[in-house]
C-alpha cells in the first residue's frame, strides 16, 4: 500500500450495508403520499443524486420546496426503521474490510444516533477510528462538508486518505477535499453511470479495497 493513502473512509448506505431494496420501498412510501409514480430499483440507480430534493422534483415533475422535502423525508425515514433489521451487510463487507491495512472510519448520511448503536449491532465498532452520521433534523445535502468535518476531528488531511462509496457525490466529496475516491457499482447508482464519471470503480467491496490500496 502507498502510505501517502493510508486510511479509507467507507460510505454506508449503499456500501457497506446493502439497503437498496428498503431505500427504494421507503422512497416510494414517500411518493404515495403526494401521489406520486413508483419508482423501480433500476429507475432509483439511474436518477438518484444530492441534493435529493432535486431527485424528488424531477421524479414527481414539480418543484419540492424546503417544506415538503421535510415532510417526505420524515416518511422516508419513518418507513426506513421498520424494514432496517431485516437488511444486511454486502456479502463480502467483512472480508473488504479485513483486506485493508491501514485505519478505517465510517461516514454515513443517516441520523448519526440511530447510525451508532446500529453499526454496533452489527459487530462492527471496533473496526472503525471514528463512526459520523447526520447530526441536523432533515438530511439529503451534499457529502463535501460533511467529510471535510469527519476529516478534522480525525486530524488527517485529504492526501492520506480513500473513500469507498457508491455514488458520485461521494466522488465529489472526495475530491473536494484533495481524498481520492473508489466508486462501488453495488450500490444506489446506475452501474453505467459509475463507469462513465471517470472515477476508479469496482463491482466489488474487496475489489474496491484493492484498487484503493493502489491509489498514489
Amino acid at each position: 500500500m502507498d502510505l501517502a493513502r493510508s486510511h479509507l473512509v467507507w460510505d454506508w448506505n449503499g456500501t457497506l450495508l446493502n439497503d437498496i431494496d428498503l431505500v427504494v420501498a421507503s422512497t416510494n412510501a414517500a411518493f404515495a403520499t403526494v401521489a406520486g409514480p413508483v419508482v423501480s430499483a433500476d429507475e432509483h440507480r439511474r436518477r438518484f443524486r444530492r441534493p435529493i430534493a432535486e431527485y424528488y422534483a424531477e421524479v414527481l415533475g414539480r418543484l419540492v420546496d424546503a417544506d415538503e422535502y421535510g415532510r417526505l423525508d420524515r416518511i422516508f425515514h419513518d418507513a426506513y426503521r421498520v424494514g432496517l433489521t431485516n437488511c444486511e451487510l454486502a456479502a463480502d463487507a467483512a472480508a473488504a474490510m479485513r483486506a485493508w491495512a491501514g485505519s478505517q472510519s465510517l461516514l454515513s448520511m443517516w441520523f448519526h444516533d440511530e447510525l451508532v448503536p446500529t453499526v454496533e449491532t452489527y459487530g462492527l465498532t471496533g473496526v472503525f477510528a471514528r463512526v459520523d452520521g447526520l447530526r441536523s433534523a432533515v438530511g439529503g445535502g451534499p457529502k463535501a462538508g460533511h467529510l471535510a468535518e469527519h476529516l478534522t476531528e480525525l486530524g488527517l488531511d485529504g492526501g492520506s486518505v480513500v473513500l469507498i462509496g457508491d455514488s458520485i457525490d461521494d466522488a465529489e466529496a472526495a475530491e473536494s477535499v484533495g481524498a481520492r475516491c473508489v466508486l462501488y457499482t453495488g450500490g444506489f447508482t446506475d452501474p453505467d453511470r459509475v463507469r462513465r464519471s471517470g472515477r476508479p470503480f469496482a463491482d466489488t467491496l474487496t475489489e474496491a479495497v484493492e484498487i484503493a490500496a493502489g491509489l498514489d
